[in-house]
């Protein structure tokens, strides 16, 4: 059973008109299946935006990707996250270098 997009009342699936206001069905067209929230490209390329390597389960749970996409995205992202963390390391030691000179530290 299903309801009437028109009327809300109760008819049955293979129905065409509903018989309660007389409105053909047919001419709707399919539901489209809702996609998962964290599905969503857009969700997708925020997570990443945001938690960076974190974010890489919602890669792999995600249907609409390809087995191929999910390892290419995920040898970027760590590729990404490694050059990163390279440069993070190298700023810091060369901020710390800077305050021993200081005479901070």
């Amino acid at each position: 059973m299903k309801k009437c997009p028109f009327c809300a009342e109760e008819i049955q699936d293979e129905a065409i008109k509903c018989r309660h206001c007389n409105e053909f069905l047919a001419a709707l067209p399919p539901a489209k299946p809702k996609t998962p929230w964290y599905a969503k490209t857009s969700i997708v390329v925020l997570s990443f935006l945001t938690v960076g390597p974190f974010a890489l389960p919602l890669v792999w749970f995600n249907p609409a990707f390809s087995r191929r996409k999910k390892i290419i995205v995920t040898v970027i992202v760590l590729v990404i996250t490694y050059a990163l963390s390279v440069v993070f390391f190298r700023a810091a030691k060369t901020i710390l270098d800077y305050y021993k000179q200081v005479g901070i530290f």
